[in-house]
């Protein structure tokens, strides 16, 4: 019997299935309260939570005070205060009770009265089977009606009759706390799983244990708690106890005292004290030898095998692929991935650039057991049934980018023999595909796909040559699809072209693919009617890629930005060239700041131009801009203010002119700084070396 009297949500809400009349109105669910409520009400208490805790928690047999008996005459004493059983005795009569009581909780009917007619059969075979030796866990609502003598098997079975008739198999889920404490679902709703825990398992002092643990928590978080915060919390709780009448301190006693004194007041570390501890990250065990379907058997055999126990807390998962098990533990978390099975979830970019190292968050959650169990039909083992369901996606698949992101899927998971499947597919979708966005949004999956599978010693060539097939396609039909685009239209084929330009970085140069790309890019700088944010952001491509001179690209800059140009034009040129990629790259992409500090006369064109913007247009062009230069690092912003504000001159005069002739912002070299260095350039590269010689030498 259970202390806590739960029933599903569906018990409140739905209907019975089938039958008429009597039996109808039999299944039929009734409004009912909490049963511990009403018993916590007869008993003067407003919270039924610490009025179990009073009545069963805190009085344990032996004492001092008769267990099992509910105080303040809500229940009866049970018979000998050494009676481990006596508790449920009285829990049970004060059940019966509140069922028998007219206008009281709702007795015996509804859905319960079918729910409980299995029960007694249930029972009865359990009996006939192993004798009297058995025990009943259900709720504590329930105890009065499993009596299966008050009724008799026939009656039992007339009330079932006409139910219809599910094949089901049953397994063991091992549960967690967190679960337990969600009402949602089939929760439980126990709100303090952590604590009654600690309550069963703490035989002596469990108020000091708890706040010993609690100091424990808040240290390792890095909370200044000693042992004098953990003797004077005890104290405090103890005493609120007793203010409150309470035979011992419970839940809300010693969560006052912790804020009072390891808290300093402060809801926050209260916080990580209620999820940590009172609800808590325990995950329970079923025995190997419990009934499991053989995906689910599988997988237990692999987690062994790889070091992988599944745990309620979130951990950080790192691995190197150049390693064969991390490889291996990989390819699992992909495989379950497919399946649906979310145990692990990528940690996303890490700040590196190499393709040999992942990271995971995993957590352990208890409705992955049944979606284990769901994903059983696709095999009886992992890689079977991932191989099986990847096949089943790439022939169902419609969408060119779907079928793509599934073949990076499959070399993360490892999956040789879904392959070709799914590149039948690819190149079914790619050749009836004559949208540019849609093919430009399926290459970048591709060309990762390709990457990691390096890492991973697999056979990527039939991929490599559909990844090229799409980018020439790509690279021929851009110029046209960017022509005569909106604001948001630009903004999308933006995106797109960030994409496709990293993803032709990556993909092998078949076919003169980077050199045909590199046409396509000067045809869009070239193009009057292709939008300004992509003309710019194109020659910034070409720039960065050493396919275009800085001659050239100051020579487009200063067109862009010619007096002619509308000044909403002109920003859109501005942002696309100085401002940061977009998607995957927009993390790595902060160097367009960078390209004005070192390049001084791309800064006198922007400089010149934003100075000869008009007051009208001034406004409008504003927000453009500064969205531009926001993206910019604390320190280039800095460095471009400074830069501006000396002005390209230092007298106020004419620009000051390099000797190629370019217009020079700041002050140039400053000789005698310079050769302040010359001390630690000696210390560094050894006393051996002369730097005697003038800094500008050599320049």
């Amino acid at each position: 019997m259970m202390g806590d009297p739960t029933w599903d949500e569906e018990d409140e809400e739905g209907d019975a299935e089938g039958g008429d009349g009597a039996e109808a109105a039999a299944r039929r669910p009734v409004p009912r309260t909490d049963p511990l409520a009403a018993l916590a009400e007869a008993a003067g208490h407003d919270d039924p939570e610490r009025w179990w805790e009073d009545v069963v928690e805190h009085r344990a047999p032996g004492d001092g005070s008769p267990a099992g008996a509910l105080p303040d005459g809500s229940g009866a004493a049970a018979p000998g205060a050494a009676d481990p059983f006596a508790p449920f005795a009285a829990v049970a009569e004060a059940m019966g009770a509140l069922r028998d009581t007219p206008g009281g909780p709702a007795t015996g009917t509804g859905r319960d009265a079918v729910r409980e007619a299995h029960m007694r059969l249930r029972i009865r075979a359990a009996r006939k089977e192993y004798g009297d030796a058995i025990a009943v866990v259900c709720g504590a609502w329930h105890v009065p009606a499993l009596d299966t003598g008050a009724t008799t098997a026939t009656a039992d079975r007339a009330l079932l009759k006409g139910l219809p008739k599910v094949r089901t198999d049953i397994t063991w889920v091992p549960w967690s706390h967190r679960r337990l404490a969600r009402r949602s679902g089939y929760g439980a709703g126990i709100t303090s799983p952590g604590w009654y825990a600690h309550l069963f398992h703490a035989a002596d002092r469990p108020l000091e244990r708890w706040m010993t643990k609690v100091a424990h928590l808040l240290r390792a978080e890095d909370h200044p708690v000693s042992s004098a915060h953990v003797i004077e919390a005890v104290r405090l709780a103890r005493t609120l106890a007793a203010v409150r009448g309470r035979p011992a301190a419970g839940q809300a006693e010693t969560t006052d005292a912790v804020r009072a004194v390891m808290c300093d007041g402060s809801d926050v570390p209260l916080a990580l004290v209620r999820d940590r501890l009172v609800v808590g990250d325990v995950l329970g065990e079923v025995p190997d030898a419990a009934p499991a379907v053989p995906l689910q058997r599988d997988l237990a055999r692999l987690q062994r095998s790889l070091r992988l126990k599944p745990a309620a807390p979130e951990r950080e998962l790192d691995l190197d692929l150049r390693k064969e098990t991390d490889a291996a533990r990989s390819r699992l978390l992909h495989r379950l991935r497919l399946l649906g099975v979310d145990w692990g979830v990528p940690a996303g970019d890490r700040g590196g650039t190499g393709t040999f190292r992942e990271g995971w968050r995993l957590r352990w959650e208890p409705e992955l057991h049944p979606r284990v169990a769901e994903a059983g039909i696709w095999g009886t083992t992992v890689l079977a049934a991932a191989t099986a369901k990847a096949r089943a996606q790439a022939a169902s698949a419609r969408s060119l980018t779907d079928v793509t992101t599934l073949a990076e899927h499959c070399l993360l998971a490892g999956l040789p023999e879904a392959l070709p499947r799914v590149m039948r597919s690819l190149a079914d979708l790619a050749a009836l595909d004559a949208d540019i966005g849609r093919l430009a949004r399926a290459l970048p999956a591709l060309a990762r796909a390709l990457r990691y599978g390096d890492v991973r010693s697999t056979d990527t060539a039939a991929l490599a040559e559909v990844a090229t097939g799409l980018a020439l396609r790509v690279c021929v039909g851009l110029p046209p699809a960017c022509t005569g685009l909106d604001a948001d239209g630009a903004a999308e084929m933006r995106g797109h072209l960030d994409a496709v330009h990293a993803a032709i970085r990556l993909l092998p140069d078949i076919r003169g693919l980077r050199t045909r790309w590199g046409a396509a890019l000067r045809g869009l700088t070239a193009r009057d009617r292709v939008p300004g944010s992509l003309r710019g952001r194109a020659t910034r491509l070409l720039l960065d890629g050493g396919r275009l001179p800085e001659d050239d690209a100051a020579r487009l800059m200063a067109l862009a930005l010619s007096p002619g140009a509308r000044p909403a034009d002109a920003a859109a040129w501005i942002e696309g060239f100085l401002g940061a990629a977009t998607g995957r790259e927009a993390r790595q992409d902060r160097s367009g700041g960078l390209l004005l500090v070192h390049d001084e006369r791309l800064l006198r064109l922007v400089d010149s131009w934003l100075a000869g913007v008009p007051a009208d247009a001034f406004t409008d062009v504003l927000p453009l801009l500064r969205r531009t230069f926001s993206t910019y690092d604390t320190g280039v912003r800095r460095t471009l203010g400074e830069l501006v504000r000396r002005g390209p001159s230092a007298g106020g005069g004419r620009p000051a002119l390099r000797e190629d002739g370019a217009p020079e912002f700041g002050a140039g070299l400053d000789e005698a700084r310079a050769d302040g260095v010359l001390p630690v350039l000696r210390l560094l590269l050894g006393s051996g070396h002369d730097h005697r010689e003038p800094v500008g030498a050599g320049r």
